[in-house]
């Protein structure tokens, strides 16, 4: 019974008790307006949104060799390791030491009138200044460099989401590049010939200098379009090499157009909390519950600190007898810290770890705020963005209808070629929306798997 008593008063010894406030998670920051679309808002993974063979491909390939990713890792790793170093301080730390000691007095100072050699031999192990963690700063201290951690990992996951995301928006941007490309080409060529056949025209006498002038400026416009979208193009490419983090493949088959790209839609109707599925909000929840247990920490430095140094061994004047009986040794030094007076350091100390608790709750109500937003803002456009897409394929087929009746006419000489100038325009422009609209679309879905924290899981 005695030994179960002096086991348990050692245990409450070594624990202490924490001087940190009880951690409560603060409310929901967010109105009625955002709370009805979160709650049927379903994560998936983003193999399964993302179907799309090229881009599962270029999304792999960007997880194994993206350097802002692999570095997240290595802070991981990093903040794991200085976990495990404070977690390491609530231990004693155990050290053997061996010592020889070899001296040689004068005999003036030995009184025999003849030089002496001594030797002293020593073997000890012990405990060095072992602080007994009795109001709880060590623990604090180990609880915040957990939660310091967890938040890394939690951060890491977020830069895993921006990159698969970025990836995908760097994927669609690059198509629809192309599909813009391709389109301006066709344009100059349609251009060139029509130009051409007014260069006859006008050399026959059957086309002014003014129509010869202006077939002139639409070639040269065509050839402008031409030369942006090659820019943008290679610029494109170049980016999406970046977020890979290595070459492209030489054998990637883009989509045509961006009507060929099918994402998945976002699962409704399945209950979801979004506050446990982003992992921005979870790292600045695991940042407030570390600068809580740092207030832990900051109030305990008012209290005393009790350390031990305890070593025992052997010491004999030969080698041989070290460990011989009667040579054993021991010292057991138990030390009291009792702060006194410091100038206000300690007083500083609390309040900067509770004005840093303030910040960070602050921060995780900004980080929910933004992502209720994001959600929201993605849902509310998914309807709209189909409206426009609808609308922009009727104002191509309008403007297609436009020129080619334009183009009869001016052939007929019924109309100027300003007319035809006019239709040609207005098409482009609208089949360079549709591309843009589209794009649109296809953004705010990956906006939309991006903002409810989908991506990491695989």
């Amino acid at each position: 019974m005695t030994k179960s008593l002096l086991a348990i008063s050692i245990a409450v010894l070594l624990a202490g008790c924490s001087m940190a406030p009880a951690y409560q998670r603060p409310e929901t920051p967010t109105g009625a307006d955002w709370q009805t679309p979160l709650d049927s808002v379903t994560v998936t993974g983003w193999r399964q949104q993302f179907n799309d063979p090229q881009l599962q491909r270029l999304i792999t390939l960007g997880l194994e060799n993206n350097r802002d990713l692999r570095l997240s890792a290595l802070n991981v790793q990093s903040y794991e390791a200085q976990y495990r170093i404070q977690r390491a301080a609530q231990l004693p730390t155990l050290q053997a030491s061996a010592s020889s000691t070899r001296q040689q007095t004068s005999g003036e100072l030995n009184g025999t009138g003849a030089e002496q050699t001594s030797s002293q031999f020593g073997a000890q192990i012990g405990v060095t200044a072992y602080e007994l963690d009795l109001f709880g700063r060590i623990q604090s201290l180990k609880d915040k460099a957990l939660e310091t951690y967890l938040s890394q990992v939690e951060t890491q996951r977020s830069s895993q989401i921006a990159l698969v995301a970025s990836l995908a928006d760097a994927y669609l941007a690059l198509i629809a590049d192309q599909e813009l490309l391709e389109l301006s080409q066709s344009t100059l060529q349609t251009e060139q010939e029509s130009h051409a056949l007014t260069q006859k025209k006008f050399e026959l006498g059957a086309a002014s200098d003014m129509e010869l002038a202006q077939s002139r400026t639409t070639l040269e416009s065509a050839r402008v379009n031409v030369a942006q979208y090659q820019r943008l193009v290679l610029q494109d490419r170049n980016a999406l090499t970046l977020l890979l983090g290595t070459t492209l493949p030489a054998d990637l088959v883009l989509p045509k157009s961006l009507s060929e790209v099918k994402l998945a839609s976002i699962p409704v109707g399945a209950p979801s909390s979004l506050l446990q599925q982003r992992p921005d909000i979870l790292a600045a929840e695991h940042s407030l519950k570390a600068a809580n247990a740092n207030i832990g920490a900051a109030r305990a430095a008012f209290f005393p600190t009790i350390s031990l140094t305890a070593t025992a061994g052997s010491a004999s004047t030969e080698l041989g007898h070290l460990f011989d009986g009667g040579t054993g040794t021991w010292s057991f030094i138990p030390q009291l810290n009792l702060p006194l007076f410091d100038g206000g350091k300690r007083v500083a100390d609390l309040d900067v770890a509770e004005v840093a608790a303030k910040q960070a709750v602050a921060s995780y109500e900004k980080a929910i705020q933004t992502a209720f937003k994001e959600v929201a803002d993605a849902l509310g456009s998914q309807a709209y963005y189909q409206q426009q897409v609808n609308a922009q394929i009727a104002l191509v087929d309008a403007n297609q209808r436009y020129y080619q009746l334009a183009e009869y006419r001016y052939a007929q000489g019924v109309d100027s070629y300003l007319t035809r100038l006019d239709a040609q325009r207005s098409l482009f422009a609208a089949r360079q929306s549709m591309v843009s609209t589209r794009l649109a679309q296809l953004s705010n879905q990956i906006s939309l798997f991006k903002a409810v924290g989908g991506g990491w899981q695989e």
